[in-house]
């Protein structure tokens, strides 16, 4: 038992630890760079995208690796308990979000930074997009991982667990419905309203609001 305590304890301070590296670079992707290049002289872009973007991206993606695989060895501590509406909605939305850095953000960054041929054109609108969604995704996804032990209602009781009948509420099979829709955004949509900085924090925030709405109370 003290031996299983240690084991999760330790996961759980690498999965804070390795998201935070993550998801801070992740705004700062969305919050300052973007918004700088905006601004910057040609050359000082130039020498940013060649020099520095590169650099950071590499944190960024194994951030977000690291972050991943510490999820899934504490997803087999939890389940030994079920899994809630709240960590089922924090492990698909983390879940999405690494695959959007590794099979979209990524490919086309690299595109972007002249580390594989392409068109820059058309990779950074693309890169662009599920970065946003990532930032969209972020608020809620945290509520996610906060909300598997500080829920309540049924929200709080196991709807996944091994061996046993899935219990989903219907709340949490329109949040799954609203998230997936949403990622489809990413892969074949527009930023929308995501395209400004204030309007990606509203609509993050406004996400959450929905969610946590929707488990807690349908």
């Amino acid at each position: 038992m003290d031996s299983f305590i240690s084991l999760d304890l330790l996961f759980r301070w690498l999965h804070v630890l390795f998201g935070i590296t993550w998801i801070g670079l992740l705004y700062y992707f969305n919050f300052v760079q973007t918004e700088y290049f905006k601004e910057a002289e040609a050359t000082a872009k130039a020498d940013a995208v060649q020099k520095l973007a590169p650099r950071a991206l590499w944190w960024f993606r194994w951030g977000a690796m690291f972050t991943f695989i510490t999820g899934l060895i504490l997803l087999h501590f939890t389940m030994q308990r079920g899994l809630n509406a709240y960590i089922i909605i924090g492990a698909v939305m983390g879940t999405l979000m690494f695959l959007n850095v590794w099979l979209i953000i990524w490919p086309n960054q690299k595109i972007v930074c002249g580390i594989t041929p392409g068109d820059a054109a058309k990779a950074a609108p693309k890169a662009g997009l599920a970065s946003r969604t990532n930032t969209l995704f972020s608020a809620s996804m945290l509520v996610g991982m906060l909300g598997s032990f500080h829920g309540s209602n049924e929200a709080f009781m196991p709807a996944l667990s091994g061996g046993a009948e899935p219990n989903f509420s219907l709340g949490l099979l329109i949040s799954l419905g609203i998230i997936a829709l949403l990622e489809l955004n990413a892969i074949f949509g527009k930023t929308g309203p995501m395209t400004t900085v204030k309007g990606v924090i509203h609509m993050s925030i406004a996400l959450a609001a929905v969610l946590v709405g929707l488990i807690q109370f349908v």
